[in-house]
């Protein structure tokens, strides 16, 4: 676990801005492919599987039937990073998205190992095979040393040991949204997003024009 960090920290890139957040979370997944979740302990992972999750209009959403202790986070300002637990066993990580109150966010599903990879063997000894360090949300929270003490960090100014960072390399073009994995509701949303061919992503989607429904 990574406690809040006072000094400052040299990121792989430049943290984004709050506007970023700021929008509708299928507008904002899509775009945080390619971005890089970064930790101040070196590890570092590229985003290449994302979901939208966009309250009261979602049943799939935490935040479908109103505010609540558990998801809190996801009411508050954009850029705040939503941790939550799963299955008795698992955390899942979030960014906030759009405006105060709306309960809205994108589910970080996958990353593709970067930096600190030592690390993420050690928090995930038993994996083998560096390709699934983080392919999946809880297997990315494991290796990237996110648990509960994180819900409700704010990615945007940087100082709480993580941030989502940009290295100059843009999201892909022409992608399709598909159906978000494991639900029995909300089905219909085509709100998951991938890198095109990418090795760690945990689930496929085709590639192809743009569809961002809302």
């Amino acid at each position: 676990m990574i406690g809040k960090q006072k000094a400052s920290i040299a990121w792989p890139g430049t943290p984004l801005p709050r506007a970023f957040f700021d929008r509708s979370a299928p507008d904002v997944a899509p775009q945080l492919l390619n971005k890089i979740l970064a930790a101040a302990d070196g590890r570092a992972g590229r985003i290449v599987e994302v979901e939208a999750y966009v309250g009261a209009v979602d049943p799939a959403a935490h935040t479908f039937r109103g505010k609540t202790p558990r998801n809190a986070t996801m009411f508050g300002p954009p850029g705040h990073m939503y941790v939550y637990f799963t299955y008795g066993m698992h955390w899942c990580c979030n960014c906030v998205c759009g405006s105060v109150g709306v309960g809205s966010g994108v589910l970080i599903r996958a990353l593709e190992p970067l930096q600190g990879l030592a690390q993420m063997r050690a928090a995930r000894p038993r994996i083998a095979n560096d390709r699934d360090l983080c392919r999946g949300p809880a297997r990315l929270t494991q290796a990237m040393g996110i648990s509960g003490a994180q819900d409700g960090i704010d990615l945007v100014n940087a100082r709480e040991g993580f941030a989502i960072v940009d290295d100059g390399m843009a999201p892909p073009e022409n992608l399709v949204g598909g159906p978000r994995i494991g639900l029995s509701v909300g089905k219909d949303f085509p709100w998951r997003w991938s890198v095109p061919g990418s090795r760690y992503v945990s689930g496929r989607l085709v590639s192809g024009a743009a569809s961002r429904q809302r």
